[in-house]
């Protein structure tokens, strides 16, 4: 019977994403379970510059790397030290698909079986703290030279493999990872397995973090479990290099989605974590504001400040609160000069509204225009509604609310099944307080167009039981 063959490889790169990584150095030892059959190094020309904290990482600098042979020198090489053999590396994807693209930029194809040392590791050494290369070696006295080399951290891995090889005698383990039973990929290696474990299969928030406790990625999830383990067996760039720098995961149960959705967009706007894209971008908040100026005048303009007292409604976008602003002008005939719809004129002269009384002119005395303008701010202040959107609680003897007060969101709360809420203060006893932004709002806005008013418990309705 012909014994398997293994190919261990290990690149050191340029060090940006996966995309556009290029190899500078890599190594390759063929073995079988009897011993190591053959080995091939060589620095790599890159055909681009190595940054800095790669060289101060690796000592892999661009004069080393000059006279180097390129890729596509080499290329041969690694495909008759590979071929026929299982891929090994030590969190393989990334040798893997780094050494891929360097044959897609060939126009060739580069497919092999592949075995991860972190996966194998994970599952025949369990329970140690961390499963990075130096790490593990340490912890169970593998001898780790000229780290960060390719030289250095493939006879490492070499030695840690021959050892798996010894543990899983009947071969069980391994078969089990080549045939794909096992999916759990790029598993982060300095992750502490019992972490992944504890996430419960319900609604929530979670929050990776890097070896300082620093927020690197936060997310949401219907499932926290399911959902967390998507991330580790994913092959994207950026989501592998994430799991590489994950430590720590925390998790907040909200018992829904809705919650879970508001409470992610909270936590990226408090932390800006690396790994986010979405809803990063800050977002001005505009708000329809009133004031009387020096001629005794009660004006209503558009303010960028994120704090007026005298704050009617707020948008997110410029446009929606003009087109607030012109419609309450229109509907109570204001003047658009002292609605600010006007700059730079003594007298109104709107393209769109004709009906201004004459308050620009004096023709219409001051207290009767502030009266129309008093009715308007009425009005305005009667469209910012209070209500609750009802929600599943954390557990079946609780339920959850949102407050939305004056229109804008005010934050969430969980309540017994037990108590009963009469007025909106009772509810704010119970409230978790936030502080509403765009991503906030279009939550909101989004679930009450899916759900309309099903959910939603008006100020007026509260003595019913929430």
């Amino acid at each position: 019977m012909q014994l398997r063959e293994y190919a261990v490889v290990d690149v050191e790169t340029t060090g940006s994403a996966l995309g556009g990584n290029r190899i500078t150095e890599i190594c390759i030892v063929r073995l079988n379970q009897e011993g190591i059959l053959e080995k091939y190094t060589t620095l790599v020309d890159p055909e681009q510059l190595i940054p800095d904290f790669i060289t101060s990482l690796t000592g892999i600098d661009n004069a080393l790397v000059a006279s180097a042979p390129l890729f596509t020198e080499i290329a041969s090489e690694i495909i008759r030290m590979t071929e026929d053999a299982v891929f090994v590396a030590h969190n393989v994807s990334f040798d893997y698909n780094v050494i891929r693209n360097e044959f897609k930029r060939l126009g060739k194809d580069f497919t092999r079986k592949k075995l991860c040392t972190v996966r194998l590791s994970r599952e025949l050494i369990p329970g140690l703290p961390s499963y990075s290369l130096g790490r593990l070696c340490d912890a169970i006295g593998i001898s780790l030279s000229n780290r960060h080399r390719a030289e250095g951290d493939t006879d490492a891995t070499v030695t840690l493999f021959q050892q798996l090889l010894n543990i899983d005698e009947d071969g069980n383990v391994i078969d089990k990872f080549l045939n794909g039973s096992k999916k759990e990929g790029t598993f982060p290696p300095n992750l502490d397995r019992t972490q992944f474990d504890s996430l419960p299969e319900s609604p929530g928030v979670y929050l990776f973090k890097d070896g300082s406790h620093k927020v690197i990625y936060v997310g949401k999830a219907i499932n926290l479990k399911k959902r967390v383990l998507s991330h580790f067996y994913t092959k994207r760039s950026k989501t592998y290099l994430m799991c590489q720098e994950i430590r720590h995961i925390e998790h907040i149960e909200t018992g829904n989605e809705l919650v879970a959705l508001l409470e992610e967009a909270d936590l990226i706007k408090h932390y800006y974590p690396k790994f986010n894209s979405a809803q990063k971008q800050p977002r001005n908040a505009y708000q329809v504001l009133y004031y009387k100026n020096q001629l005794g005048i009660i004006q209503l303009a558009v303010g960028l400040s994120k704090s007026y007292d005298s704050t009617l409604s707020v948008h997110y976008n410029r446009a929606h609160a003009v087109e607030e602003l012109e419609e309450i002008c229109m509907e109570f005939d204001l003047c658009p000069r002292f609605c600010g719809l006007q700059t730079n004129v003594t007298t109104c002269s709107h393209f769109k509204i004709k009906n201004c009384k004459g308050v620009c002119r004096k023709e219409e005395s001051v207290s009767l225009y502030n009266i129309r303008v008093n009715q308007a701010i009425e009005s305005l202040r009667t469209n910012r509604k209070n209500y609750l959107i009802k929600q599943a609680g954390r557990s079946t003897m609780e339920d959850c609310f949102i407050l939305i007060k004056d229109g804008d969101y005010h934050g969430y709360g969980f309540i017994s099944k037990e108590e009963t809420i009469e007025t909106l203060e009772d509810a704010e006893t119970f409230l978790e307080r936030k502080k509403p932004n765009y991503h906030t709002n279009q939550i909101i806005k989004s679930h009450l167009r899916t759900h309309g008013n099903r959910h939603v418990i008006m100020a007026n309705a509260f003595e019913t039981d929430v």
